[in-house]
């Protein structure tokens, strides 16, 4: 599964905000620069977490972005749902053959295949709330094995 940039970053602005502490909010400027993205992206990111209710936006001067809900209450399968581009229902429109559609659209393999791979991507993901990956990257990476039941990680790949 890839993860596109639209999902990295909203998950990366997201985890700004849980870091930020409860009851403090962030700028927009503050979360663009705290993930190096241009402060339109940071803008676009943050309207669709907020219409989609994982985002507060005060205006005014002390105004600024906090998250709506408890970081232990989003799921990370909840916010890749709202920032992800492609659909899986669709993935068979996206055919780039040289014909108009797949000549499997009928009948494929490879369909359940993706369709699988996709469910159990998003069953990992419900288990994961944001909360968790605040913090270093190796205890993040130690809690989500923890919490997959996996071994390995980053800090045993690392030589």
């Amino acid at each position: 599964m890839k993860i596109s940039a639209q999902e990295e970053y909203g998950l990366r602005c997201l985890v700004q905000l849980a870091s930020a502490g409860e009851g403090e909010s962030l700028t927009l400027p503050q979360i663009a620069e705290r993930e190096g993205i241009s402060q339109s992206n940071a803008g676009k990111l943050m309207w669709l977490l907020s219409k989609a209710g994982f985002v507060n936006a005060t205006r005014g001067t002390k105004g600024g972005y906090s998250l709506a809900r408890p970081a232990e209450e989003i799921l990370l399968s909840e916010v890749v749902k709202v920032l992800d581009d492609d659909e899986i229902e669709g993935h068979c429109n996206s055919y780039t053959g040289v014909m108009d559609s797949c000549v499997h659209t009928g009948d494929c393999g490879i369909r359940s295949v993706i369709v699988g791979l996709h469910e159990i991507v998003q069953n990992a993901l419900s288990n994961v709330t944001l909360s968790q990956l605040v913090g270093t990257e190796k205890k993040v990476d130690e809690r989500f094995h923890r919490i997959q039941g996996l071994s390995g990680g980053v800090a045993s790949t690392e030589r």
